[in-house]
């Protein structure tokens, strides 16, 4: 069976951990060839490419996805290498809570730039080549306290709010030229960044999910392959919630 991705070339930023890892390792089990972005390589690098064999590639660049030269010239190597760019997957992220009034500059500017910016920055990279070919899918993941809000988190959803303004102002920009661009908003995925929650909070959460777990890093980039093949095809501008019924 041909897989779903086979011959494709997909960046995906933030690829090293989290969603980010599980993204990569299944995009390159269908067939694609897989560069991530981050500024440490994987811990698990090698295991990461083995579980590639076979099928697609898995390579990492060094990149700083906030700082503008970075971005251009890694995403030059990408093209260098692989000719042209099938799919964008935008998943940089970090969090810095803090109530708004102890809030600091610092801390607000860091989760914009990691989360934001280096979405448009990697985006406008990729998409001048997308229109070019007239085809391509971009992916933001974005999350569900961007459309429902978090206390103590205004920095991190004011970020991932923009990710989905961005996602659909994008989508109207390129979709005449055949690029797609989608978001996805997960809910309590269990990954490292999740694992800091008191366990109260965790419980609270749990209890308001109707499928009554929490989400999986391989849940979401279930969702992303969907996104970036041409199962669909006649998507753009949409926010898909992969939170297990928790914001709906």
């Amino acid at each position: 069976m041909e897989k779903l991705l086979s011959g494709k070339t997909c960046i995906v930023t933030g690829g090293s951990k989290g969603i980010g890892r599980a993204v990569v390792r299944l995009f390159a089990r269908e067939g694609c060839k897989v560069f991530y972005f981050s500024r440490s390589e994987a811990e698990d690098a090698k295991a990461l490419e083995e579980a590639a064999a076979g099928d697609g590639s898995i390579r990492w660049i060094a990149c700083d996805v906030g700082d503008e030269a970075a971005v251009n010239a890694a995403v030059e190597t990408v093209v260098s290498e692989a000719g042209d760019i099938d799919a964008l997957v935008n998943n940089a992220g970090v969090t810095r809570d803090g109530l708004v009034f102890r809030m600091s500059l610092e801390d607000w500017e860091t989760v914009l730039r990691t989360n934001l910016t280096s979405a448009f920055l990697v985006s406008r990279a990729v998409a001048r080549l997308m229109i070019k070919r007239r085809s391509g899918s971009i992916v933001n993941v974005s999350s569900v306290v961007g459309l429902t809000g978090n206390g103590g988190q205004t920095n991190y959803c004011a970020s991932k709010a923009g990710l989905i303004g961005f996602t659909k102002s994008l989508a109207r920009e390129v979709g005449s030229r055949g690029v797609r661009v989608n978001a996805l908003a997960p809910g309590f995925i269990e990954t490292s960044m999740t694992e800091k929650i008191p366990a109260e909070l965790k419980e609270k959460m749990m209890s308001g999910i109707p499928l009554g777990r929490a989400g999986r890093p391989e849940d979401v980039a279930a969702a992303a392959l969907f996104l970036c093949s041409d199962l669909s095809g006649y998507l753009t501008g949409e926010v898909i919630k992969v939170d297990g019924g928790m914001a709906m």
